[in-house]
């Protein structure tokens, strides 16, 4: 009974992320080496997917650590990707990295983040201008969708900066299936924002080079920035993988001197 409960639910699961993906049965079928036939009939419950099987299947899929663990589970096999807290002393290595990256990046605001957009780790001149811009901002929940949701009146170029993120965190929501990265994409889309004031990427780069967040700074001045985003490329840890890098940098002087002015 237990198999076919397995079996059940495992079936369902890939043709979900099949249809995400946009792929039909035949594409998956071809790309992973197998006859479309006994796709079917893994996707119907027929057949029962070994784990080496499921894990092809989900790698053709680009599916995320976390969820093919789900897929292994769901299927009746074991996880097959490790998952630590940060502060688990085999992580030691992963938090030691990100030190050297927030601290090499002051004085510019440099945060670490993770799939639920949590912030997990902050550098003292992220700390500084988030204090500086609105002390509440240092209250908790430490997390970016509540400090978006704050700082949205502060944004000069509303607009542009909500296309942007709404477009990142749509992709995002869509390789992961995170129904909350999803709900906040909902939640973006209904914020009054202004009408984008660029049509897209293409008209944004005949502008410039970089489109940057302006936001409007306490002293009645404004402040500019860019950003850039990195992540663990060879990971094969649930955390670890599910980690980003999120480094600001001033789109200009005036920035980059208030920056290097702030008390820390």
């Amino acid at each position: 009974m237990a198999i076919v409960n397995s079996q059940s639910r495992i079936g369902p699961l890939l043709r979900q992320w099949r249809k995400r993906r946009r792929r039909t049965q035949l594409d998956l079928a071809l790309d992973a080496g197998i006859s479309a036939r006994h796709l079917s009939f893994v996707e119907t419950g027929r057949s029962t997917p070994s784990a080496e099987m499921v894990l092809l299947l989900a790698e053709r899929l680009e599916v995320p650590f976390r969820e093919r663990n789900h897929l292994l589970l769901a299927a009746g096999h074991a996880p097959a990707f490790p998952e630590r807290s940060l502060q688990d002393p085999e992580l030691a290595p992963v938090r030691d990295a990100l030190d050297l990256i927030l601290t090499a990046h002051e004085p510019y605001p440099a945060v670490v983040i993770d799939r639920g957009w949590n912030i997990v780790a902050a550098n003292s001149a992220t700390l500084a201008l988030a204090n500086w811009l609105d002390p509440g901002l240092m209250e908790p929940p430490h997390s970016m969708q509540r400090i978006a949701r704050e700082l949205m009146p502060r944004i000069v170029n509303q607009g542009d900066v909500l296309a942007y993120f709404i477009e990142r965190l749509h992709h995002q929501a869509t390789i992961t299936g995170d129904d909350d990265l999803a709900a906040f994409v909902e939640e973006l889309a209904r914020y009054p924002a202004p009408k984008p004031e660029h049509d897209g990427a293409s008209e944004a780069a005949a502008r410039g080079i970089l489109l940057p967040v302006r936001l409007h700074a306490p002293d009645g001045g404004e402040l500019s920035f860019f950003g850039t985003v990195a992540t663990f490329g060879t990971a094969v840890e649930v955390t670890t993988s599910e980690l980003s890098i999120e480094c600001f940098f001033p789109a200009d002087a005036a920035t980059a001197e208030t920056l290097k002015n702030l008390p820390r």
